[in-house]
């Protein structure tokens, strides 16, 4: 356990938050160099129940080949080392990681490394992230996609706070077991929306695969669900038990690659 202020001053160094609005495509403003493609890797948040989550992302990393060994990976590059609050990218906001041009052609696996000044506050008490060392080498997400010359590829990256944070039995340790998964503007959509609930924050859901893709509304009622596939969807929107409002569902919401579904707002 560490002092609370000491990991909050860390806070300082969350910079360079946005909304996502650019889809796969070239980008007029920005002249894509012959041979190369343009990606760029940002960041966003599935929930978890704690005050903060600060993690340090060091750099981003890529490799050409889907093969398990260490060779091959070479940083994206233009990365700066920062630390952020994984529980302010909800509602639609994300954070940009990288924006770089690389040579087109096939992109097997993106690799996010994480530094060491990881931290979780819960109940205003700042506790220290340990991450296993097999997780010092970073965290592998399979692309598997041919990049086209000219183009630009929008990556995001949904860091889950909820299955990442682990409490180890009795030793008083919480771990940091990464689970994230990422997704591409070009292979899938989104659904965003504002849910008025008197105040209370909602949880929102789809379920994809039979998993369940949640993020929660932000201050303001509003949300984002990043990396959808094309296809129609059962969107359920959970109030705050202390509302005392009832879950409903959103029938037949459509998704399209590329493109973002706005549902407008949702009243309970």
């Amino acid at each position: 356990m560490k002092n609370l202020q000491k990991f909050l001053l860390a806070g300082l160094a969350i910079l360079g938050l946005t909304t996502v609005s650019s889809c796969n495509g070239d980008d007029s403003n920005d002249t894509v160099a012959q041979g190369n493609s343009r990606i760029k890797v940002s960041m966003t948040d599935a929930p978890g129940d704690f005050d903060a989550v600060f993690v340090e992302v060091i750099d981003v990393k890529i490799k050409n080949n889907d093969d398990s060994g260490e060779d091959g990976w070479v940083s994206i590059g233009n990365v700066t080392p920062r630390i952020y609050n994984l529980l302010d990218l909800t509602g639609g906001v994300t954070v940009m990681l990288a924006d770089s041009q690389i040579q087109s052609g096939y992109l097997g696996q993106i690799r996010l490394i994480l530094g060491e000044h990881n931290t979780v506050v819960k109940n205003g008490v700042a506790y220290e992230l340990r991450t296993p060392s097999a997780q010092q080498s970073g965290l592998k997400l399979k692309i598997d996609q041919t990049l086209q010359p000219g183009i630009t590829y929008d990556f995001l990256i949904d860091f889950d706070v909820e299955h990442s944070i682990v409490v180890a039995g009795n030793s008083g340790n919480i771990n940091l077991h990464p689970v994230l998964r990422v997704t591409a503007n070009a292979v899938s959509g989104a659904i965003k929306g504002e849910v008025s609930s008197g105040g209370f924050r909602s949880l929102v859901s789809v379920t994809v695969g039979g998993v369940v893709v949640t993020t929660y509304t932000n201050a303001d009622g509003a949300f984002m669900l990043y990396g959808l596939p094309a296809g129609s969807y059962t969107l359920t929107v959970t109030p705050d038990v202390l509302s005392g409002l009832s879950s409903f569902t959103v029938q037949n919401v459509t998704v399209v690659n590329g493109q973002i579904t706005d549902v407008g707002q949702l009243n309970l």
